[in-house]
């Protein structure tokens, strides 16, 4: 079975959700605080921790000096650490 399999194509999911069942920040909490704190931007845009991520946003992280630019690929409520990366294109 495939990663792919279990992804939702045209769902959306939770931005702090995603955030950490894709692996690029580690924990929910995080992540939520992140949002909160306008850290992460959505194709351009600060957004809350409730956006509804979809397939194709770019999701810019702010880091204190770092920056890094995911593309969405897939949506998926569960992610083996092996998988995880496959559900977003660095940029």
């Amino acid at each position: 079975m495939s990663f792919f399999s279990g992804c939702f194509f045209g769902e959306g999911m939770r931005l702090d959700k995603y955030l950490k069942v894709s692996r690029i920040i580690k924990r929910r909490t995080i992540a939520n605080e992140a949002c909160d704190a306008g850290k992460i931007e959505v194709n351009g845009k600060i957004q809350r921790a409730s956006y509804d991520v979809k397939i194709g946003d770019r999701i810019t992280v702010h880091m204190g000096q770092n920056e890094r630019t995911y593309e969405v690929v897939a949506v998926s409520e569960h992610a083996l650490k092996e998988d995880a990366a496959k559900m977003y294109k660095i940029l």
